[in-house]
């Protein structure tokens, strides 16, 4: 498999790690097998936060599996993606749905991922978002 055909589908595994549509449960847990230890998560918009993936994590799984946000799937819309030997960033526009304590609920932002090739293959080494909506 290709570099690019790896990052793809590791990009198509994270996002997917939120998905709890048809009653199926979200494995928000598995971001940590996705990440480098250590690994680096900042939002910028609407409010600026910095997370370590324990943290990210934690209130996702809560989210996602206490039943408040359902039929939630977030997906790549576009993307652009630059690899340099063992480094890559891929830059992308995302969309997102679902149901929030039983009304709509639809966003989009954008998302910058940093990757690096490990001895197990390619893992995310930092990401950050801004959402527009």
């Amino acid at each position: 498999m290709s570099p690019k055909a790896e990052i793809d589908a590791l990009t198509a595994e994270f996002f997917g790690a939120f998905d709890n549509r048809g009653g199926g449960a979200a494995d928000v847990a598995r971001i940590r097998g996705l990440m480098v230890p250590g690994g680096v998560i900042v939002v910028t918009g609407p409010s600026y936060r910095v997370y370590g993936v324990e943290e990210f994590i934690e209130p996702r799984e809560r989210l996602l599996g206490e039943g408040r946000l359902v039929e939630f799937s977030e997906w790549e819309t576009s993307e652009r993606t630059e690899i340099a030997g063992d480094i890559a960033s891929r830059f992308g526009e995302y969309r997102k749905s679902g149901l929030l304590d039983g009304e709509p609920y639809e966003g989009s932002g954008s998302k910058a991922f940093q990757f690096v090739r490990t001895p197990a293959g390619w893992r995310i080494a930092a990401f950050s978002w801004y959402d527009h909506a």
